[in-house]
């Protein structure tokens, strides 16, 4: 496992985020052909890519570890509406801890320890130097909830799904670096209510295949799927709620510096069945790169231009690229031979 540097990265301000060759390798890239098509493109959640891949494990840690932790800090100080939970879910909160205790203390075990003794356990996280003893179900035995105890300490957003009358409801979750939603907006909303700004899915009967798919989910069986779109700068907070502080970035792109300033944001979007509750936790965990590092691999810069030069109209309006999409194509066009 590649941790975090010792010198922490920003995501704001001055933006020191950079990717070593490693990370870009290891990078999942999200286009599997020539044209971007909408799809369910939900695959069990196994390792593929070998050691080191970002499918490796159940939740992937990397170098940037350190940086998004302190990014989280700096989020929820500011906006603790960020982190929410409804009272039904307590027992939820407390399934994705175990979840998330257990995977990274058998993965990363040089840097996680879980030790369980009934209901005593003991948990250790040396990158964070967190070490604390707490009572299983009782959450006056730790300093935080237990979705914002532990969702501090994972790379990614989360969200808690409530199962009931053959939907899924948004009723719990920790969302520090969305890509244009607020977790504060979408709170109790169903499956389909907050998917509802998405175009031309519905039509094509996706999130209907989608939900079925997802309410027949069993425990033990993780899916994932990849999301997608573009972003300015090495921002990995692009919710609602502080669009003052970042829309305006969208106009600060030129031909000259659009290799650099523009970010290919990948999402690997993890969903699990939680034994307890029966809810489903979903995992949203976000990887950036940008269009100059993408250009390191041929293959990848040509496939993504591809891509771009056929996006859908209502797709580059839906993903707020219509201001500088065409200085993507421009730029990728370099890497395309047949272009």
């Amino acid at each position: 496992m590649r941790v975090a540097p010792k010198e922490v990265e920003t995501f704001r301000d001055d933006f020191t985020y950079s990717n070593s060759p490693e990370a870009i390798k290891r990078f999942p890239f999200p286009f599997p052909e020539d044209e971007y098509r909408y799809s369910v493109n939900m695959e069990p959640h196994t390792p593929k890519g070998g050691e080191g891949s970002a499918y490796e494990h159940f939740l992937d840690i990397d170098e940037h570890y350190l940086s998004e932790m302190t990014e989280r800090k700096l989020v929820l100080d500011a906006m603790p509406h960020r982190c929410l939970a409804m009272d039904h879910m307590e027992l939820a909160c407390w399934d994705m801890l175990e979840r998330l205790m257990t995977s990274l203390a058998e993965d990363y075990s040089d840097y996680f320890k879980l030790t369980i003794e009934g209901d005593q356990w003991t948990w250790e996280n040396k990158l964070l130097n967190i070490h604390d003893t707490f009572t299983f179900g009782d959450s006056s035995t730790l300093p935080k909830p237990p979705l914002e105890y532990i969702g501090c300490q994972v790379q990614g957003d989360f969200a808690l799904l409530d199962q009931r009358d053959g939907d899924l409801f948004l009723d719990a979750g920790m969302v520090t670096c969305p890509a244009d939603w607020s977790l504060a907006f979408d709170a109790g909303m169903s499956f389909k209510e907050w998917h509802g700004p998405v175009p031309m899915a519905h039509n094509e009967g996706i999130f209907e295949r989608a939900l079925k798919y997802l309410t027949a989910m069993q425990v033990g069986s993780p899916i994932r799927r990849l999301n997608w779109t573009l972003t300015v700068n090495a921002r990995m907070d692009t919710s609602p709620e502080t669009y003052h502080e970042w829309g305006h970035e969208r106009t600060s792109v030129t031909p000259d510096n659009v290799g650099e300033k523009v970010y290919l944001r990948v999402e690997v979007q993890v969903m699990d069945r939680m034994p307890r509750s029966n809810a489903l936790m979903f995992i949203i965990r976000t990887y950036l790169i940008s269009l100059e590092d993408i250009a390191t691999n041929p293959e990848w810069a040509k496939r993504m231009h591809r891509t771009m030069k056929t996006l859908p109209a209502p797709l580059i309006e839906y993903k707020g690229l219509s201001r500088y999409h065409s200085m993507v194509v421009d730029y990728l066009s370099q890497f395309d031979p047949a272009n």
